[in-house]
């Protein structure tokens, strides 16, 4: 008699609506059953009504066994224990189910069971699924777009050619295609080293993927690590407060061709070889590295050889670059393309403007009788420069303003030297030297290539002419 006598005068307090505690009850946003020590439910709000989907009649002054079986406040009241589920196991739309027992002087008077509805977690995990679609379009579309907009449009195909040289360097581009590693094309400037790289792209398995062209040669010092490797949001002064992506990592999964890498920053140069062994880049601001899958094509005009030698490439970037090292054939070395790959260029002109321009006979000895220092590029120009320029449809000639001018090195007044200061006969050949080597770099330029050729006109190595080329101040 005592024990109920404690459970009514508990619950007489507790749900007396003038009193503090009902109040207390009462505003509570979660769905909430009370039921004393002997089973019998004595409170419901109106939000455990709706969730269940039952009428309060139907629950209050019932026994919790019979109207709410097998629910956790069944088991606290039996145990006297605290309970707590992430999912309610008799109600199909609640979570986190808790239930704790109520204790008056002492002894077990009751439970409260307190259940937080999921329907908005439903909605939340719909709003979660719609968002996860629409970023996997955006990704795609966003892919497609990059893959789109950096893709790789040349292939073997598009190169012409039939001489021995050619041939062999296009099946050797061909072979290292399909394999992963980094490769290095050396040539001279024009001579397509940027369309072998795309071929070499779209021969290999990354076909498809993007093909970020970079011309070192056209970043300063100060921003080519953030061009390259991207930088975090205000990393320095000017930077965009969004960040920036970088060239390496909008190549991943894709290749990345490194042109005129001979042009890169000497400290830019030691960066560029960790990237290259470790696979992974570090934005500009950040402490973060990021994996990547790439593959570098590097290309150069220049002898890196050289330029190791002379300090200005690191010797450690350029083994790791140069272990397939492709050397494109300049075009006065497959002379026997000229006319091939004139008549290709000149088809290409016609398309695009809807003509049917051809070479005479006259005009093919014109484009055998030049040397093209400017290569494929050169050979270019001037078979569209002819195009635009003729009259009918029948080119006859190459118009002077596109030939290679040529500047004839006429041969020394044969002036009696000056014996009034005698010296020794050495220094005499010198001078005469020196007036030939500045007739040389008048002619062909002051470029490593140019200081190739003038060496291999004179019949000297390119060491001897930079020894005679100190005493020019060249």
């Amino acid at each position: 008699m005592a024990k109920i006598d404690k459970i009514n005068t508990f619950f007489n307090m507790l749900l007396n609506p003038k009193g503090v505690s009902y109040s207390i009850l009462t505003s509570i946003p979660n769905p909430m059953i009370i039921a004393d020590s002997n089973g019998k439910i004595r409170l419901v709000n109106e939000r455990y009504i709706k969730l269940v989907n039952c009428r309060e009649e139907d629950l209050l002054g019932k026994n919790l066994a019979e109207a709410r079986p097998g629910t956790n406040l069944q088991q606290v009241i039996e145990t006297g224990q605290t309970r707590t589920d992430l999912l309610s196991k008799t109600i199909s739309n609640a979570i986190v189910d808790m239930s704790i027992p109520l204790y008056y002087k002492n002894r077990l008077v009751g439970g409260i069971s307190f259940l937080k509805d999921n329907n908005r977690i439903f909605q939340l995990h719909k709003n979660l699924e719609a968002a996860i679609a629409l970023n996997e379009n955006l990704s795609l579309e966003l892919k497609s777009f990059k893959n789109n907009v950096y893709a790789a449009k040349y292939t073997f195909q598009d190169i012409v050619g039939k001489s021995n040289k050619f041939l062999k360097a296009v099946a050797f581009a061909k072979k290292i295609a399909s394999y992963d590693a980094d490769v290095l094309l050396i040539g001279e400037s024009g001579t397509g080293k940027e369309l072998f790289s795309q071929a070499i792209h779209n021969h290999s398995q990354r076909h498809g993927m993007p093909f970020i062209p970079v011309n070192c040669s056209t970043f300063t010092a100060n921003l080519v690590e953030s061009e390259l490797f991207g930088y975090e949001p205000n990393a320095f002064t000017g930077a965009d407060k969004n960040g920036k992506v970088g060239l390496f990592m909008m190549a991943d999964k894709g290749t990345i061709m490194l042109d005129e890498i001979g042009d890169l920053p000497f400290d830019m140069q030691a960066k560029l070889l960790r990237v290259l062994q470790e696979r992974k880049i570090r934005k500009v601001g950040s402490s973060v590295e990021t994996p990547l899958d790439i593959r570098v094509i590097a290309a150069s005009n220049k002898d890196l050889s050289l330029l190791v030698k002379e300090g200005a490439f690191r010797e450690d970037l350029y083994y790791r670059l140069s272990m397939l090292t492709l050397k494109l054939p300049s075009l006065r070395e497959r002379m026997e393309d000229i006319e091939i790959l004139a008549d290709a260029l000149l088809t290409e002109w016609n398309i695009r403007y809807g003509r049917a321009v051809k070479f005479s006979s006259k005009a093919y000895k014109a484009l055998f009788s030049r040397e093209w220092p400017g290569n494929i590029r050169e050979l270019r120009n001037a078979v569209f420069f002819a195009a635009y320029t003729c009259d009918c449809d029948i080119i006859n000639d190459l118009p002077a303003q596109a030939a290679h001018s040529t500047l004839k090195i006429e041969p020394l007044a044969a002036e009696e030297p000056d014996i009034e200061e005698e010296k020794p006969l050495k220094e005499y050949v010198e001078e005469y030297e020196l007036k030939i080597i500045r007739l040389m770099l008048k002619k062909y330029g002051d470029s490593l290539e140019a200081k190739k050729k003038i060496a291999e006109k004179l019949k000297i190595s390119l060491p001897t002419l930079y020894n005679k080329l100190k005493a020019t101040g060249q």
